[in-house]
């Protein structure tokens, strides 16, 4: 039906100049062989375009380990053809129901009534002008428009030629009810192309095809749930897991649903894992996991890290799979190469420094003790502490000068204390500068969760855990961890605390630091970030602490008199994704230049925020927030990354990939607005204005009243003033792999 040979000889010469390096430390594996776990990719890279597509094979080949292995689900057409396709139904996954419109049949599958369109109404000829789309409605829809055609498994064994092939049989018993002859069509095919494994939850179909097929050819039995009933044996697929000698008769391995390993709890965490993976050497049979995705709830002990996923199948000290079967083939690549059995004492490079969010805030309260004590453990550089006033003129850190945002308050008896603040907000709130520091260690903190509108809940279990730290507290806790570099202190509405408030947290601030004693030790790094130039000049005036300025609005270029502006009072700058890599309807559109601009002027760049649930990245980054930093670290050569999951970065930062001499594809960064022009034009999003240029009037601010010239606090109610603008208080004017994509796109049809 197709041919690539050409385009796939010039696409692995385009689309990476990087050799690809096998896994390390083979010794290490605990497998069946001893070496490292298979990387199967289902449907090739079908965790972003349509699976089982040309396009998602040869992105499967082009961004895994060298010996990947296409996974093809098989179903058979009215003439015997063999098509890789996910199911009996073409109609969830291709066109067909527009080109062959009211031609649904219902057939009975597994005994229940289904309807639908069937591959077993249509001749292979007939199904020439169906093409492939994007089955799973969470994901993108924005390929579906490039015509990609259905597959036959010959089209993937000799096009592709790949080093590994498996080809599933999952309704064996359905086709021989309809005359068509699966065993048949697999032994026909195995003589024209190498199959390398052959699953099917079918005992009599891999048993009428063991002495037929190859010697190198793996029978591979398929768990499905465990209260489903076995055709052959009439047992459920539960009691067969207890007879694995049995299935030693017939195959030479088992793959079972992931669960079967790590069983979840209720609630979604994940309970001891089982024997079933020893049990299974044991017996001499091979294990492999499915139903490893990227963009789905994991359980909350991953902290929707799906490296960490990962991992636990093949790299937690009992037990290692034989191999994974994912959606997204990159993440278990560089989870095998790049992060398994990482060395304790290997050199951890300088950059990108790990700076917290509120702590470890992903699976913690922000800004609590646990979140705090979690980051150091989970390997930070630089804690942060966003600094808070009390009634009682207490610095505390907290996420949220607004109480309702961080505590439990609106339950509490101190829910009267609502009042508008345009300065700080629109609308009303109760604010830390109401309530006196014995007060607020009554509130119970709550976590945050940024993503719950996608039912994307964090760690539950622990959503009320913690307490809060006032600022010496902090200090004293980082400044007895050996392994952090610095702190971050961030302070925020100083102006309006000052002058309506009579509370100057600078002063505070400098007092607590004066204390702790960080004003003549040089073990840790000092930071003190704003979002306002005047907090900044007033540290720069009495103090030798590192000024980072923040830049809450996304920019899309910053002029050179306005960087040269800020290099007055601060050091480094901290900026949004998207000043860096704007993106349009989660696509990435291109690079901007504010990252060399600032560089010209030696300040640091750290961006922000970098957070692990799938729906917070572009596409570009294949739901998995280690491509992410990784395409702004050696992509857009950002100095630091701000996080509120430090343990992935932190992990990031520690991979023995980036010390390859050759880069791997899967540790390449992503080729900004290479994806996008992947889209054909029919269902490409509207085109967007850049973002803004960073002024000059955005930077410059009046000087920070002083505490003895403030005004006296302003009544109950707040004030009137206009609300500030998006960068702080109310300003004065003064002084590497998908790079080829397109051309994948264009090759591809030239046949």
């Amino acid at each position: 039906m197709w041919n690539s040979r050409a385009p796939v000889a010039v696409l692995a010469a385009l689309l990476y100049s990087v050799a690809l390096v096998s896994a390390q430390g083979s010794s290490q594996w605990q497998t069946l062989t001893g070496d490292p776990p298979l990387v199967i990719a289902r449907g090739g890279f079908s965790g972003l375009f349509p699976g089982f597509s040309s396009i998602a094979y040869n992105l499967a080949l082009l961004t895994s380990v060298r010996d990947v292995v296409l996974y093809c689900d098989v179903q058979l057409t009215k003439d015997a053809a063999g098509i890789c396709f996910p199911d009996l139904l073409l109609n969830n996954n291709s066109n067909v129901d527009q080109i062959f419109a009211k031609k649904e049949n219902t057939y009975p599958v597994d005994g229940v009534p289904t309807k639908g369109w069937f591959s077993i109404d249509y001749t292979l000829k007939d199904l020439a002008n169906v093409v492939v789309t994007q089955g799973v409605y969470t994901r993108s829809n924005k390929f579906d428009g490039n015509m990609y055609p259905i597959l036959t498994i010959e089209d993937v064994g000799e096009q592709f030629r790949p080093p590994g092939l498996w080809l599933n049989i999952e309704k064996n018993i359905f086709f021989s009810q309809h005359n068509l002859s699966m065993r048949n069509y697999v032994l026909s095919v195995s003589k024209k192309v190498v199959v390398n494994f052959i699953s099917s939850p079918e005992v009599d179909f891999l048993n009428s095809i063991k002495a037929r097929v190859s010697p190198s050819t793996k029978l591979i039995f398929k768990f499905l749930d465990e209260a489903e009933i076995e055709p052959s044996t009439n047992q459920t697929y539960g009691s067969l897991l207890k007879n694995l000698t049995f299935i030693k008769t017939f195959a030479s391995g088992i793959i079972v649903p992931k669960t079967y390993i790590w069983p979840v709890t209720v609630d979604n965490y994940l309970e001891p894992h089982t024997t079933i993976v020893s049990d299974a050497h044991k017996a001499g049979l091979t294990v492999f996991a499915s139903g490893l995705y990227n963009d789905v709830p994991f359980p909350f002990n991953y902290s929707y890290d799906p490296v960490s996923e990962c991992l636990s199948y093949f790299d937690n000290g009992d037990f290692s799979v034989d191999g994974v079967l994912s959606d997204f083939p990159i993440t278990p690549s560089a989870a095998i190469d790049c992060y398994a059995h990482p060395e304790k004492n290997a050199s951890v490079p300088d950059k990108p420094l790990v700076i917290s969010r509120d702590g470890d805030s992903g699976n913690y309260p922000g800004c609590t003790d646990l979140a705090y004590m979690h980051a150091i453990a989970d390997g930070v550089d630089v804690l942060d502490c966003n600094v808070q006033m009390s009634k009682d003129r207490i610095p505390f850190c907290s996420s949220s000068i607004n109480l309702i945002d961080s505590t439990t308050v609106a339950q509490s008896s101190f829910n009267n204390y609502t009042m508008v603040v345009p300065e700080i907000k629109v609308g009303s709130g109760i604010y830390t500068f109401s309530l006196t520091w014995d007060q607020i260690k009554t509130l119970q903190p709550t976590i945050s969760s940024p993503q719950k509108n996608y039912n994307l809940l964090r760690n539950p279990r622990f959503k009320n855990a913690g307490t809060y730290l006032k600022l010496s507290d902090f200090l004293t806790l980082a400044k007895n961890s050996s392994s952090l570099s610095g702190v971050l202190i961030g302070i925020e509405y100083a102006a309006y605390l000052v002058e309506k408030k009579g509370l100057s947290v600078t002063d505070a601030v400098m007092t607590e630091l004066k204390k702790a004693g960080f004003g003549n030790q040089i073990a840790l790094d000092v930071m003190i970030q704003s979002s306002n130039s005047s907090v900044l000049m007033k540290f720069k005036e009495k103090s030798k602490y590192k000024l980072v300025y923040k830049i809450e609005e996304n920019i899309g270029d910053a002029p050179d008199k306005t960087v040269q502006d800020i290099k007055k009072f601060a050091d480094a700058v901290v900026i949004n994704k998207a000043s860096v890599l704007p993106d349009n309807q989660l696509f990435v559109d291109g690079l901007t230049n504010v990252v060399n601009k600032f560089h010209g002027f030696k300040l640091r760049v750290y961006v922000e925020l970098f957070s692990n649930e799938f729906v917070s990245q572009a596409w570009d980054f294949f739901s998995d927030p280690s491509v992410e930093i990784n395409s702004f670290v050696t992509g857009a050569e950002v100095d630091g990354v701000i996080t509120d999951f430090p343990k992935t970065a932190a992990r990031y930062k520690r991979n023995r990939c980036l010390s390859y001499k050759e880069t791997p594809s899967y540790m390449s960064p992503v080729q900004p607005g290479s994806l996008i022009q992947v889209v054909s034009p029919a269902y490409l999003p509207p085109a967007e204005a850049p973002n803004p240029a960073l002024t000059e009037s955005d930077v410059v601010e009046p000087p920070l009243p002083s505490a003895e010239t403030a005004l006296a606090p302003g009544p109950a109610g707040g004030s009137t003033v206009t609300p500030p603008r998006p960068n702080g208080q109310p300003k004065t004017a003064a002084c590497f792999f998908l790079s080829t994509l397109a051309m994948l796109v264009a090759t591809l049809f030239l046949v």
